[in-house]
């Protein structure tokens, strides 16, 4: 279920609000036409200001369960409600660099035509957009999220392109399988 405070809505806000420097970085998820959604590759934002970090995940769910089509069998109802159970609990799903002090926060997610009772995506093209955020002790030294536990949970990504942005300043980072972590920053 999408609310005007999901995921989607919160992305656009997210990379606008996060820190003035991420106002370049402005939803380059949503920015991108349909022919970039392509199979295999995620967008992750990662924004950091003060003590609040906020990771804003854009998959298409090819990338993610293998079909973008509410799960018609029982095998795929079982992949997505299982693939949900996980994406909803932050711990282990990103390690945020542990030198940073960071505790988990609130986890949103829309899920789409996985969502009992969703409706078909009308261009065929069905994703799902997560939005997770941490409290750190210690932002400036943060330099770096292990995804491990998201790749795991995952195993049909082959590809994680991030745009970070905080008071180190702005990054991309293109990470693909079989590494697990990514780093940025001087």
């Amino acid at each position: 279920m999408t609310t005007s405070r999901g995921p989607r809505a919160l992305f656009p806000w997210l990379m606008l609000a996060a820190s003035p420097c991420l106002v370049g970085l402005a939803g380059p998820a949503r920015a991108q036409s349909p022919a970039a959604h392509q199979h295999g590759q995620v967008d992750l934002a990662i924004g950091l200001d003060g003590p609040m970090l906020t990771l804003a995940l854009e998959a298409p769910l090819d990338s993610l369960v293998g079909f973008e089509h509410a799960p018609r069998t029982a095998a795929q109802r079982q992949l997505a409600q299982a693939l949900l159970a996980r994406l909803r609990v932050p711990t282990g799903l990103f390690t945020p660099d542990p030198a940073a002090g960071c505790t988990p926060g609130a986890a949103e997610l829309d899920a789409g035509v996985l969502e009992p009772g969703a409706k078909p995506s009308a261009n065929g093209h069905a994703e799902l957009s997560a939005t997770y955020t941490w409290t750190c002790t210690s932002p400036a030294a943060l330099r770096s999220v292990d995804l491990a536990g998201l790749m795991s949970a995952a195993p049909r990504i082959a590809r994680v392109n991030t745009q970070v942005a905080g008071p180190q300043g702005q990054f991309k980072v293109t990470l693909r399988r079989p590494a697990t972590v990514l780093r940025w920053g001087r």
